[in-house]
């Protein structure tokens, strides 16, 4: 239990908890406009492994599954440690406001801690202000020398020829 949030449980993800995974995926998905293509199956996979390349954890509220995120392990050469990267966070509109999402975060920063991990890092779409408030009075800070780039689809596969 969560002495912050009564009847909030935010406990690490299993295999057997990919059906309830996908279907907030398909709702965060919609909700940033992206196009989604992940399955039961194929979480339910990659929670299996034993490389634990990805991780999440689920927010229970009552019982009743609220929200989730998925996290992988960094490293930064100047730090000298691992870190935590917070690829996806998402509360169910019905439990917005009740203190789910500060559960993740602070069960997320838990974990880095507990790992001697450096940091925690995640993006934020710009035009996402409400997420960008709710993680500033966290503490966050945006890192404005940085940008983000990606190599996907033809010129993934022209680079690696």
């Amino acid at each position: 239990m969560n002495k912050d949030v009564p009847g909030l449980v935010v406990r690490l993800a299993t295999a057997a908890d990919a059906t309830i995974l996908n279907e907030m995926i398909a709702a965060f998905a919609a909700y940033e406009r992206l196009p989604n293509h992940s399955t039961s199956e194929a979480l339910r996979h990659e929670l299996s492994r034993p490389d634990k390349v990805i991780e999440a954890i689920v927010a229970l509220l009552d019982g009743k599954p609220a929200g989730f995120a998925v996290f992988f392990p960094t490293y930064s050469t100047f730090v000298a440690k691992r870190g935590l990267y917070l690829e996806d966070v998402y509360v169910k509109e019905e439990y917005r406001n009740r203190g789910v999402a500060t559960g993740l975060l602070k069960t997320l920063a838990r974990i880095a801690v507990e790992r001697d991990y450096g940091r925690v890092e995640f993006t934020v779409l710009l035009w996402n202000t409400v997420a960008i408030e709710f993680f500033e009075t966290l503490g966050a800070t945006p890192t404005s020398a940085w940008t983000t780039y990606r190599l996907t689809g033809e010129w993934l596969q022209k680079l690696a020829v």
